[in-house]
């Protein structure tokens, strides 16, 4: 239908499901729209509003083969985002643009919010952990990224906009962490993935914090994705037809995923050395 951009929404068990899922529903259902880093010669790309239900986010096979990038990939992005190890990274100035360093991290927007004119940053996953832990059922448990005196200018400004989260506890009074997050702008193919396997990292983080103040066992319930823009770059039609759609075609499901406990210690043997590459950037 000419001039409406669809509403998917899918669900999956585990996050290799529900991210496989989310990418043939994008395919067979997006539209076509332009975007403002296509080359003249890229087809448009397919582009929907997504909403992605992982009803059991730390559920085995959590971990798709077919993401591009490896192992190490993974584990250095959910290092950035949980332990910024690439803060250092980040220019002071926003207005010396001879610094090329990087306008921000999803690290520094979450755990060091920085506002103009005030001295000290909001640790705003800190505040979360206090405010759940205190009120489990509040609404207003929530970290953003968004600096509209900053964003609305800069050429990259942040994809991931917040990050809220809730608790209901379950019939044996367990509490139960429930997840949402928001994205304006999600590039389906070569980046949802890993946002979502480090946000689902972090939530866990958080459920062990608020399980710190409250004394009371928590644990992951669902975790809803939400992208106001899901989208698969026309400069990616062939090779994601040619890997992922013909992987869906020649191999089953559990040939296409790995477990992330029979990987994760390969991840962790990968730290050094992506610790020692973090150290080098941005010098």
């Amino acid at each position: 239908m000419q001039g409406h951009i669809p509403v998917l929404m899918v669900s999956g068990e585990s996050l290799a499901e529900a991210w496989e899922n989310s990418l043939v529903a994008l395919h067979k259902n997006g539209c076509s729209i332009r975007t403002e880093y296509d080359k003249p010669d890229d087809p448009p790309s397919k582009d929907a509003t997504m909403i992605i239900e992982i009803r059991n986010p730390l559920s085995e096979p959590m971990i798709h083969k077919d993401f591009p990038g490896g192992l190490e990939d993974l584990q250095e992005y959910t290092l950035e985002v949980l332990d910024g190890i690439k803060d250092h990274c980040v220019r002071q100035n926003a207005e010396e643009i001879e610094d090329t360093r990087w306008e921000y991290t999803y690290h520094q927007r979450l755990f060091a919010y920085r506002v103009p004119n005030l001295e000290k940053p909001f640790d705003q996953i800190e505040l979360m952990a206090r405010r759940l832990s205190a009120t489990p059922h509040t609404r207003r448990a929530q970290a953003i990224t968004w600096q509209v005196w900053e964003d609305n200018f800069c050429y990259d400004p942040a994809c991931l906009q917040s990050f809220w989260c809730r608790i209901l506890p379950d019939e044996q009074g367990e509490w139960i962490l429930h997840t949402n997050v928001r994205f304006r702008s999600n590039d389906a193919y070569k980046a949802a993935f890993m946002n979502m396997f480090a946000l689902i990292q972090l939530a866990q983080r958080l459920a062990t914090r608020i399980a710190e103040l409250s004394g009371k066992t928590v644990r992951l319930g669902r975790y809803i994705h939400h992208a106001d823009s899901y989208h698969l770059y026309g400069a990616y039609f062939r090779e994601f037809e040619e890997r992922f759609l013909r992987a869906l075609e020649t191999r089953s499901f559990s040939e296409r995923t790995w477990n992330y406990a029979d990987v994760q210690e390969i991840m962790k043997e990968a730290i050094p050395a992506i610790l020692e590459k973090a150290r080098s950037m941005g010098r």
